[in-house]
């Protein structure tokens, strides 16, 4: 059963991948173009959602990639190993995307002096996790930068560890960081206004709800669940 789940998860995220890929190429071609048929895509500020959600995400895609790694060599399960495989895949492929798109708007990769990670989700009506000191309700804390992410501690804990305790650790850590990406996914889909990066994150979103449900089911079959 998870096999067949982890196969439809990697179809979607896999097609989201190559849609905006397909998408981007296809931009650029048309920004490219100066032959007076339309103008040129608005760039981007470093203060936009845009640019905030590229720069973010890349952060927390890049933690989720390097707790794959961890846990390929923390267990020899070959459904929480080829979820790994899928995960890193997917999410590293995005995360050059997303910085590729930086690097084109000749923006920096890291926030403006004085703006917190997030910072953007200000104007997300569904977001429970906006920055801005009290408003939040989550701090920046041994490493955690954004909500949903793992802290130094917890990562520690999943290189220790081995087997079936290993694999639990690693579902409800992911888990965990899933819920985070999908609220900021779904925050770009919602204030991003460059169509291409608006449907890679809804392709972000739904791929990893998804995985959200394989995740539940897999802590399941291990006696185990998501953490509160």
């Amino acid at each position: 059963m998870s096999s067949v789940r982890t196969r439809r998860t990697r179809w979607v995220a896999g097609s989201a991948v190559a849609l905006a890929l397909l998408f981007a190429g296809a931009a650029t071609v048309a920004a490219a173009r100066d032959d007076g048929a339309a103008p040129a895509p608005r760039t981007p500020s470093a203060e936009s959602a845009d640019a905030g959600f590229a720069r973010d995400m890349a952060v927390h895609h890049q933690q989720a990639v390097e707790m794959s790694f961890i846990v390929r060599d923390g267990t020899r399960d070959e459904d929480v190993r080829r979820l790994a495989y899928d995960i890193a895949n997917t999410q590293a492929n995005q995360r050059g995307m997303l910085l590729g798109w930086l690097d084109l708007w000749e923006l920096p990769k890291t926030a403006p002096a004085g703006q917190e990670p997030m910072a953007w989700m200000s104007g997300h009506r569904h977001s429970a996790h906006r920055t801005g000191g009290s408003e939040t309700g989550f701090e920046a804390h041994d490493g955690a930068l954004m909500p949903g992410m793992a802290t130094r501690t917890e990562l520690d804990g999943l290189r220790a560890a081995r087997g079936k305790k290993a694999e639990i650790l690693f579902l409800q850590l992911m888990t965990d960081h899933h819920k985070g990406g999908v609220d900021m996914a779904r925050g770009c889909a919602e204030q991003c206004t460059v169509p291409v990066e608006k449907r890679l994150a809804q392709g972000m979103a739904e791929a990893q709800r998804s995985e959200l449900d394989l995740m539940a089911d897999m802590l399941a079959a291990r006696g185990s669940a998501p953490r509160p």
